[in-house]
């Protein structure tokens, strides 16, 4: 290269040099952590909040819509089309078919630091459809799926919410990457330790996740969620004629009632935190033929990592014995996973700042009507139970390290907490008072509740995530905090192992049985404004008997 080329090039380098020092210093709208007067911000957040109030109607069709759909676990096929449309539209740009699930994928927009991401879980419950808007039981179709926990109500959420912040950040020309992304089959945690196995979280800042509730709220710490790891374990035995030559036969079901009946006598020996359950999903083919074939479900579920490991070799010397007395073969597979969540104290405040700024929704009449009809309707007997919707906010949640819960549900958001600073937002969208995983708490999930529940959960992420890029200390504390409190002495280790793989075919069964069937029941904004409407729903619908509206906080 002659002398004249290598001075050329190094005043192109310096050209560069200076370009990169404009944008990143002396021309800080551009960057991320850039100077801004707490009054430019302020002015930003009013703008944001304007901007998804304008978009509550698209927030009730995609609320009504996934209701509609009621697709379970690893089948959300109809959901994760409609929704990576909505996004694809918008500009994101969409990655299909992560850790190998047809209905788990990414979205991503922007460019540069930080890199959020904001994720919520999109499967339903078996058994649970339910017609919304009515205060007791009263299925769409009898047996059929349906959202009775709220899972058609979050991503909804986190698109009204990151469409909003988008138009802020092209306008003010911020920088940094928002990544939306489903929580499949989060009801078999069946995804999200394959989502940090294969790296999907390894350049994310910060994580928000929404998951729904009946009020507006947020903490930080070990939020009381159990550790669990989903197994299901296999024998094989022989058939034979179970009256003319039982003798000849093995049965893979006693193998299963043994390993059964073994379990619940260890119980008597456990720590009382833990909580195991199972099924039998198959137990052989008919009575008179020796069942060469039985598998049962468990979920062995603890405190922490070692306590559910612990319980799952004793699941598995169990399995093994029981084999060994029933002379037959036995075989397990892993099916899910959670680590028990530990939540961001740095992130959680600054999110709860913006959910006293938001507050919460103004309820109707008939919002607290079909509330406390719903609440009566559960729990007859206990008048402390009806309540109502909240009135006022629910302080933040603080546990601090080392406090003992008394076991409880689990949640694979875990996993991506002991990965990254991670948060969980719920949002006012159901109905206090219910026993989960079941139609009731279907009731309220494609009402004016669930709408504004949605939107005020929508401005508080939106809020938060614009805080996020604007003041880089709020991420640099949250690295602090999962530093130096959260992980400094438990590490995060897999419950899952390189060579496992999602349980896909999981609910496939199910939704064959009842997919054509429920296809009639999709919502048509086209035709209908809400889809209360379109199933002809008088709001609220509630038992023939008076309803006290009075609400007691």
């Amino acid at each position: 290269m002659t002398t004249m080329k290598k001075i050329a090039n190094i005043r192109t380098l310096g050209r560069h040099l200076f370009t990169l020092i404009a944008v990143f210093v002396l021309s800080p709208d551009t960057s991320f952590g850039q100077e801004m007067s707490p009054a430019k911000l302020d002015a930003l957040k009013t703008e944001l909040i304007k901007e998804i109030d304008s978009k509550q109607k698209m927030t009730q069709e995609m609320v009504d819509m996934v209701f509609s759909f009621g697709e379970l676990g690893f089948q959300e096929v109809e959901t994760s089309k409609y929704l990576t449309d909505i996004l694809k539209k918008n500009g994101f740009s969409i990655e299909h078919g992560i850790s190998g699930i047809s209905t788990a994928w990414t979205a991503k927009w922007g460019s540069g630091k930080p890199v959020i991401a904001i994720g919520s879980d999109i499967d339903c419950i078996p058994k649970a459809s339910q017609k919304p808007g009515v205060a007791y039981h009263d299925p769409i179709i009898d047996g059929a799926p349906g959202h009775g926990e709220g899972h058609n109500s979050g991503v909804p959420l986190n698109i009204t919410a990151m469409l909003a912040l988008k138009k802020i950040m092209e306008k003010e020309k911020l920088s940094g990457t928002l990544v939306l992304w489903p929580g499949v089959a989060e009801e078999q945690l069946g995804t999200k330790a394959y989502y940090v196995r294969d790296g999907y979280f390894k350049d994310v800042d910060a994580c928000i996740f929404t998951h729904v509730s009946s009020n507006l709220g947020t903490g930080y710490g070990p939020i009381g969620t159990s550790g669990m790891i989903s197994v299901k374990f296999n024998f094989e035995g022989e058939a034979a004629h179970a009256a003319g030559a039982p003798w000849k036969g093995r049965s893979a079901l006693d193998a299963v009632e043994i390993m059964n009946t073994a379990w619940n006598m260890h119980r008597e020996h456990m720590l009382p935190g833990q909580r195991s359950h199972y099924v039998i999903t198959d137990g052989g083919d008919q009575p008179n033929v020796v069942p060469s074939k039985a598998s049962v479900w468990y979920y062995f579920r603890e405190q922490d990592y070692p306590k559910v490991m612990q319980m799952y070799k004793d699941g598995i010397k169990i399995a093994e014995a029981a084999a060994s007395m029933t002379d037959t073969k036995m075989t397990y597979e892993v099916l899910g996973s959670a680590w028990p969540g530990h939540m961001n104290q740095p992130i959680a405040e600054a999110m709860y700042e913006n959910i006293k700024q938001v507050g919460l929704p103004s309820w109707s009449d008939a919002d607290q009507q079909l509330a406390i009809a719903t609440q009566k309707e559960l729990n007859p007997d206990n008048a402390d139970l009806h309540k109502g919707l909240p009135t006022t906010l629910s302080p933040i949640m603080k546990i601090v390290p080392g406090a003992s819960f008394s076991g409880g549900g689990s949640d694979d958001i875990g996993d991506i907490s002991w990965n990254v600073p991670t948060i969980v937002l719920g949002y006012p969208s159901n109905i206090s008072g219910l026993k989960g995983h079941d139609w009731a708490s279907a009731i309220s999930m494609a009402t004016p509740i669930a709408h504004k529940g949605v939107t005020a959960g929508a401005k508080a992420e939106a809020l938060t995530v614009l805080d996020m890029l604007v003041k880089p200390e709020i991420i640099k504390e949250a690295w602090t905090y999962f530093k130096d409190v959260q992980t400094k002495d438990t590490k995060y280790t897999p419950m899952i192992s390189k060579t496992d793989k999602p349980a896909i075919t999981l609910n496939k069964k199910i939704m064959n049985e009842y997919r054509e069937e429920m296809k009639k029941y999709y919502y048509n904004p086209a035709r209908y404004k809400t889809y209360l409407e379109q199933l002809g729903i008088k709001y609220p619908t509630v038992r023939s008997q008076s309803v006290n509206t009075q609400i007691s906080n």
